[in-house]
């Protein structure tokens, strides 16, 4: 019965997908055919809505074929038309969906920072850049040693995907640790968290930086699976009983908002100091999630 099950619901997911995809891309061309700023802005909602009718129907698959239960402990108070960074741990590719499950409609359509090489993913990848989602080198540290120029690159895409982002609601979404946690990377990096790796500070000074006074604040979600990490598969195969999710609202410290991160050491110094910090609270946010 598992392989008939997973034939469904996969025909299910790339029919909602093609259904949803054509019509965006269709709207993303006459938005760039259109001559004025003004009515290419007033394309977005469409786009936005198409996206998260997409998104609603994955949702309403994982309930109606799925036993996963998703707990949500929430301090914030959520706007549809906010501006937020959302900062979150990343154990499992489930986690996008779980993202999705807890926010869609509630926030504004999430946005990620995508690797350049996803673009060519099938339909998905032209729906993401319909959606203005930036597309991102990320380049190791050896690449940018060889070849400094590699890092001005994506900070200039970040600036730019954050000038876009001025002008709509928009919930900006960081995987801080910049990779899903594995106890091999765990102890390769000696982290100093029982449960997170090391955040990478960089990319959320760039966004502050860009985007300024233009966000009212940060989501800090912790998602955790007290069954163990799953992964795609296993949700698709019904063997993810519960997720537990903390969604805290936290302000943005004025101090953080201008500073040259990559020439003031001392900036850098304090900005990584706020982010170890918001880091430490979020590894006991997890410890408790996961003992519940």
């Amino acid at each position: 019965m598992l392989p008939l099950r997973l034939v469904l619901i996969s025909l299910l997911i790339a029919a909602n997908t093609v259904l949803h995809v054509f019509p965006l891309l269709l709207v993303a061309l006459l938005k760039a055919l259109l001559p004025f700023d003004r009515l290419r802005r007033a394309s977005n909602p469409l786009l936005t809505g198409l996206a998260e009718s997409w998104i609603g129907v994955n949702n309403w698959m994982i309930d109606r074929f799925t036993g996963m239960r998703v707990d949500v402990q929430e301090d914030a108070v959520l706007q549809a038309d906010g501006h937020y960074l959302v900062l979150a741990n990343h154990r499992s590719w489930v986690d996008i969906l779980v993202l999705q499950k807890v926010f869609n409609r509630r926030i504004p359509l999430l946005r990620f920072f995508l690797k350049r090489q996803l673009f060519w993913v099938p339909l998905l990848g032209l729906a993401w850049w319909a959606l203005d989602f930036p597309f991102m080198g990320r380049h190791t540290p050896k690449q940018i040693a060889r070849r400094p120029e590699l890092a001005g690159r994506d900070i200039a895409a970040t600036r730019r995907a954050c000038e876009k982002f001025r002008a709509i609601p928009v919930a900006i979404m960081n995987f801080v640790e910049g990779t899903r946690f594995t106890a091999a990377k765990h102890d390769a990096q000696a982290a100093p968290y029982r449960h997170l790796l090391k955040p990478k500070s960089g990319g959320v000074a760039f966004v502050l930086d860009a985007m300024g006074e233009g966000l009212h604040a940060i989501l800090d979600v912790t998602i955790a699976y007290p069954g163990g990490t799953p992964s795609l598969l296993d949700l698709m195969a019904n063997r993810i009983p519960e997720v537990r999710v903390c969604v805290r609202q936290r302000p943005i410290p004025e101090e953080m908002l201008h500073g040259d991160y990559q020439n003031d050491r001392a900036f850098r110094a304090r900005f990584q100091q706020w982010m170890n910090e918001l880091w430490c609270e979020k590894d006991e946010d997890l410890a408790r999630l996961l003992g519940k």
